[in-house]
């Protein structure tokens, strides 16, 4: 039975073409793969998103790869009249919400800016939904990190309380607060749209150029032939390829269309447990597969708090979508770091990307 819901569900040109898609931060990481696949899968997609130049690292893969044709617009999500006329362009089936400030480092410089667009910029996306006529689904992309975290040894499931103690993570539990509202208020009826939350790990993957980001900080070191600096090699996350849990969104959103308001619910979007890896095993298997004899050396500059253990839970995923990891996690290093060494060699960023996202769809075995 689960077989034949995933069947029913990977993304595909079956459910996705021609419908209308408004992606809001389609110039970040994960926004440039997303929109990327939804063109592929033959969706119209329209971007809304802070301008290549000014996203985190997202000059390189705006261009490289995640370029929505001429339907994009740039424009910060916490001007509300610049999101009102995006949903008057793009008139959306589909709203995938994605932008954000999202890196818990420049939280802690400028919170300010970390809770108004993470919070205000979501109340902006949600109201201008509201008057969106047509707009069917609506997933808002948080975070694992929404979660109060205890620092407890099991998982986190959709149940437990949202926290933060960083401004990121707190902003991301007032999101799921702010989704959760507006959904029992405005989102819950029959002829409307309808609105769930997504929360996925720590996400690895080819074109992140983030500052301050593991694997980008690799990747940078590496190419200079020098050992990566790390903070805290003990700390356990929930990693994940790129497109998994981009899989789990776009099976969200297919499920509130065509199952209804079982759906509108928070989702978490994360590996099994024996993918939950510490720091210094991500970057001992990056080097390995990077070569050239390069390491890590731990890095003693005193830094803001950060939680040493996360983990969520994602069987409601499994049992409630047919939604499952595909790329364990030594594959989806290798993946990314084939698609840096690539790029460095003067290969097309697009077609590596198109060729690691076909050879995703393969691991479904899913009809196209």
């Amino acid at each position: 039975m689960e077989d034949v819901v995933m069947q029913a569900l990977f993304p595909s040109s079956t459910f996705w073409r021609g419908k209308r898609v408004l992606l809001t931060g389609h110039t970040g990481f994960k926004g440039g793969w997303a929109a990327m696949w939804l063109e592929l899968l033959g969706a119209e997609v329209y971007g809304l998103a802070l301008s290549p130049a000014a996203a985190s690292g997202g000059e390189a893969l705006w261009h490289a790869i995640g370029r929505p044709g001429n339907r994009c617009g740039f424009a910060d999500i916490r001007d509300a009249a610049a999101v009102e006329a995006a949903f008057a362009t793009a008139r959306p089936d589909v709203v995938l919400h994605m932008a954000a400030q999202a890196l818990v480092h420049a939280s802690y410089d400028d919170p300010v800016t970390t809770f108004d667009t993470n919070v205000m910029g979501l109340i902006n996306v949600l109201e201008a939904a509201r008057r969106s006529p047509g707009l069917q689904a609506i997933v808002n992309v948080t975070s694992d990190k929404c979660y109060e975290n205890t620092e407890q040894v099991w998982a986190y499931r959709e149940t437990e309380p949202m926290g933060g103690s960083d401004p990121y993570s707190a902003s991301k539990g007032c999101a799921e607060l702010v989704t959760a509202s507006y959904r029992r208020s405005f989102f819950n009826r029959p002829e409307g749209p309808l609105l769930a939350s997504a929360r996925a790990g720590n996400v690895i993957g080819g074109g992140d150029w983030s500052p301050d980001r593991l694997v980008p900080d690799c990747v940078r070191s590496f190419s200079r032939q020098a050992d990566v600096l790390i903070r805290n090699p003990l700390s356990t996350r929930p990693w994940q390829h790129v497109l998994e849990p981009i899989t789990g969104y776009l099976m969200l959103a297919q499920a509130l269309i065509e199952r209804g308001a079982d759906a509108a619910q928070g989702w978490n979007f994360g590996p099994p447990d024996d993918d939950a890896w510490p720091v210094g095993r991500i970057v001992d298997a990056l080097a390995q597969a990077w070569g050239s004899g390069v390491g890590w050396v731990r890095d003693e500059t005193v830094r803001p708090h950060e939680a040493m253990l996360l983990r969520v839970d994602a069987s409601k995923a499994r049992l409630g979508l047919g939604w499952r990891p595909r790329l364990p996690i030594g594959e989806g290093l290798a993946w990314t770091v084939d698609w840096y060494k690539s790029v460095a060699a003067g290969q097309s960023a697009r077609t590596i990307t198109m060729n690691h996202i076909r050879a995703y769809e393969a691991l479904s075995g899913a009809a196209k």
